[in-house]
């Protein structure tokens, strides 16, 4: 997927009155059963490159409702939330909508969403976790996974061969080891592994990789927990990474990284799965050697295990406001249901569920990203996650201990006290 996923959770903005609105605690699926329009809104991901798998959904909802008319408005990711934020205090809302899964928290907390029954749809229990938590909030669902897209390691394959490495690393030793080489042989102005520090996505990988976590919840109550032993461990072995290898601006995020991948000062990424991929574009590659030079591979953990990767993706959701909540229900099943997500694989997304993960695995072309996206972390489902976001607590906190300001304790800390001060308010 090459969109970048936002995390556009924090909505103080979003005035909508909605909590006392609509919708019934178990999910009414017979609300709005008899709906004679049905109103639609995706992203043009899926106007542009799945047009077909709308259409088999729309046929299958208007078979069993005949009559019925589905109307479709699609949107760039950029413009969808400012729009839904204004239909939402009205009464002409959409029936289903496309949220980015970062995106959902905000407006489950702020009571905009309907809750719906997950057993009644496809492959629900075996909803991928990264995904099934993203549409959860206080023990109810309140969306609907679509398609899933994970992180994997790329690097370039004549670098590794120039130090005698010709097969990707398995362990992390191995790709230290590797690393540790091309470093020596490149010199200081080259970055051996191109590692934004403000990457929070990669650096919480290594907190989840070492037993530690963001935030815990005990008995309702939220509490940052990047300064305990276990998260100290995997900030620890982050910062290693960026001191070992990473020789270019280090206060950078991972915006542009494959612009700056293109340009050819680094061996290795560890990023989206589109990454590499976009940056051996004729129109990034400013080296003419990346084409057909780069490689995919599963990021080994210092745990021993796969390193545990953000899971991003899409799900659909119900607005509380929508009188259609029955048959918008019936529509989403049969869009991301089992043929679905068979028409989602072959467009080169990832599933929303580990059963049909697991059959991608055997392909050598889909065997990398769907064995790194097993292993997969969420952010913290509390109410003020997004006002830690906003104020870019981890970002800040990984700043200070890329850049040397902070110890890692200190700035582990100082991030958990940040934390602490929001993350539990509405």
């Amino acid at each position: 997927m090459k969109r970048k996923l936002t995390a556009a959770i924090g909505i103080a903005g979003m005035m909508i009155s909605i909590a006392a609105c609509g919708g019934s605690d178990d999910g009414d699926s017979a609300k709005g059963a008899d709906a004679k329009e049905l109103t639609v809104w995706l992203t043009v991901d899926a106007q542009n490159n799945w047009p077909t798998l709308v259409k088999a959904a729309d046929k299958a909802v208007q078979k069993k409702h005949p009559g019925i008319k589905v109307k479709h408005e699609y949107y760039g990711w950029p413009d969808k939330n400012t729009k839904l934020d204004a239909v939402l205090a009205t009464d002409k809302v959409p029936d289903v909508v496309e949220m980015g899964n970062t995106e959902m928290l905000g407006y489950m907390v702020k009571g905009a969403f309907a809750p719906v029954e997950a057993g009644k749809f496809d492959n629900s229990g075996a909803w991928l976790d990264g995904l099934k938590a993203s549409v959860t909030y206080e023990g109810k669902t309140y969306g609907v996974p679509y398609y899933a897209g994970g992180r994997v390691a790329n690097w370039r394959k004549d670098v590794a061969a120039s130090v005698g490495v010709k097969t990707p690393p398995k362990t992390y030793k191995e790709l230290t080891a590797a690393l540790d080489k091309i470093q020596k042989k490149e010199g200081g102005k080259f970055s051996a592994w191109y590692q934004p520090t403000r990457d929070w996505y990669a650096a919480m990988s290594f907190v989840y990789d070492a037993g530690g976590s963001i935030a815990k919840e005990d008995g309702g109550t939220w509490k940052g927990s990047l300064s305990s032993p276990e998260s100290l461990k995997g900030l620890t072995e982050f910062k290693k990474v960026v001191d070992s290898y990473m020789h270019g601006d280090k206060t950078k995020d991972e915006s542009d990284r494959y612009i700056v991948y293109g340009q050819g000062k680094s061996a290795m990424i560890f990023g989206a799965a589109w990454e590499g991929a976009t940056s051996a574009d004729p129109k990034n590659d400013k080296t003419g050697k990346l084409k057909d030079n780069l490689e995919n591979f599963v990021m080994p953990g210092p745990s021993g295990k796969n390193m545990p990767v953000f899971l991003g993706g899409s799900d659909l959701a119900i607005p509380v406001k929508s009188k259609a909540q029955g048959v918008a229900a019936e529509w989403i099943n049969a869009f991301t249901g089992k043929d679905g997500q068979k028409g989602l694989i072959a467009k080169g997304n990832l599933p929303n569920n580990k059963t049909d993960l697991a059959t991608l695995k055997d392909d050598p072309a889909t065997a990398v990203p769907a064995t790194a996206a097993e292993s997969n972390w969420f952010v913290p489902m509390a109410p003020g996650w997004g006002q830690v976001e906003k104020a870019q607590v981890l970002q800040k906190m990984l700043q200070n201990i890329g850049t040397g300001k902070k110890s890692v304790e200190a700035a582990a800390k100082e991030a958990d006290a940040a934390i602490d001060k929001v993350i539990n308010t509405k």
